[in-house]
């Protein structure tokens, strides 16, 4: 199959894929969650709960900091991270606006 012509698409319908993508992994939903319960964790914390190597949540992390739905900021030798709730909302509002569209015409 061919590359995606993204170029004939929205930027929403775009941002949506990505966005969609990202969160299309169970592991990606747990470390969300477990994220969205505490102040603020270390990386090993998340390590311990998801009972994933810590080279694997790494790469979570990383899927879920490039659509900004998390940031880490650095302590000591640590990161510690923490839900992004601006992008947070912006990306709740974009997922509302698109299930909100949906009509209800079934057969």
């Amino acid at each position: 199959m061919g590359v995606t012509k993204s170029q004939i698409f929205t930027n929403k319908q775009n941002e949506l894929t990505v966005i969609f993508k990202v969160l299309a992994n169970p592991a990606r939903i747990a470390i969300l969650e477990y994220i969205s319960r505490q102040q603020a964790c270390i990386c090993n914390d998340i390590v311990d709960e998801i009972g994933l190597a810590q080279p694997t949540i790494s790469q979570h992390l990383k899927e879920l900091k490039s659509i900004g739905l998390i940031s880490g900021e650095i302590e000591g030798k640590r990161v510690c991270y923490c839900i992004n709730l601006e992008r947070w909302s912006a990306i709740q509002e974009l997922l509302n606006s698109f299930f909100n569209k949906t009509k209800t015409n079934c057969c």
